[in-house]
């Protein structure tokens, strides 16, 4: 694989709406528009996703806003990997078809969403991003109420253009930010979390571009401390034609190292032990999962969203670009299968 890495800053897409340059790069180089979109309001596809994983209490809390075109979705997951337990609500909505005001950037523009059931916020300044949830009525009442600081220096991301062979009108282009130290406070019924930047760190999933519409697709994010050390990964494939670029990266000290190839070895019990490996060597771990955070929704067979993502522990070893090998163990991450047809 090329791992062709794209450094000039110009609009993502040709006038006739084909992805101008495939490939990755550090940064949102290319510029993104809807307006430059030649496919019809309802096929773009435009999401925040936030995880925040603590290793201090042995926890995580996802915050999802999106918007799919003829559906809004969002999504509050908190996970309790002591006892091997999560819950997922949210709300939806109909045809938003850019009413979200989804940011062309992330790097500037604030996400925000209120309704009767949820209120989310995502907002970005000075370096940080701060992400706001109040939601009364989680969890049959319990509530989930967040306030969290994500420290976000100016530091390698993953960012990934990618074509679809068979439209070549549609497209995808993802952020990944990894290892972003949190802090404050998060209440999940009667107990308060306090969230510390030495042990506790988020990852965004940044994505905006126009699907076809039958994908199967892979992926893994983790951000922690390795021997005093700041360590992360993206992982993942199944996102059209990859042929310019993998999106697979490992973030050590905020410097990104570009793998080629990782294969997700997986049984069709998700909860069964799994196996990742690298076609260049670059990345061998084992993964133990603890939670299998799982959801299956069909209407009518025409819209199927099938999701796997299976949170637990990593232990392997990553290769930097200088050949220094990092041994990490019991690493928590995720890593996930998602089918969608929509």
């Amino acid at each position: 694989m090329r791992n062709h890495e794209v450094t000039e800053r110009k609009p993502l897409l040709n006038a006739d709406g084909s992805l101008r340059e495939p490939g990755w790069s550090r940064s949102l180089v290319q510029i993104y528009s809807r307006k430059d979109i030649k496919k019809r309001a309802s096929r773009i596809k435009e999401w925040d996703y936030y995880s925040v994983i603590s290793n201090k209490h042995n926890i995580g809390i996802c915050f999802t806003v999106s918007d799919l075109g003829y559906l809004e979705l969002e999504s509050v997951s908190f996970l309790d990997f002591n006892t091997a337990t999560e819950h997922t609500e949210g709300s939806l909505g109909a045809f938003p078809m850019g009413k979200l005001n989804m940011p062309p950037d992330s790097a500037c523009g604030n996400v925000k969403m209120k309704n009767k059931k949820l209120a989310l916020e995502f907002i970005v300044e000075n370096g940080r991003r701060i992400l706001r949830c109040d939601f009364p009525g989680f969890d049959n009442g319990k509530g989930l109420k967040a306030n969290i600081v994500l420290q976000n220096p100016a530091e390698d991301s993953m960012v990934i253009a990618t074509p679809w062979a068979e439209d070549k009108k549609a497209f995808y282009y993802n952020q990944k930010i990894n290892c972003m130290a949190a802090s404050g406070k998060v209440r999940y019924g009667d107990n308060e979390y306090e969230l510390s930047p030495e042990t506790d760190f988020a990852g965004l999933d940044w994505g905006r571009g126009v699907w076809t519409y039958d994908n199967v697709w892979y992926w893994g994010s983790g951000s922690g401390i390795v021997d005093g050390h700041r360590f992360g990964f993206n992982l993942g494939y199944g996102f059209g034609d990859t042929s310019a670029a993998s999106e697979n990266v490992v973030f050590y000290d905020g410097v990104a190292h570009k793998l080629d190839d990782v294969t997700f070895n997986i049984s069709e019990n998700y909860t069964d032990p799994w196996t990742l490996t690298s076609s260049d060597g670059r990345f061998e771990a084992d993964f133990v999962p603890i939670i299998d955070r799982s959801d299956f929704t069909s209407v009518a067979n025409l819209i199927v969203t099938d999701q796997h993502q299976v949170f637990g522990r990593m232990t392997g070893k990553a290769i930097l670009d200088d050949k220094t090998v990092i041994e990490f163990k019991d690493f928590l991450c995720f890593a996930e299968r998602v089918h969608n047809k929509y």
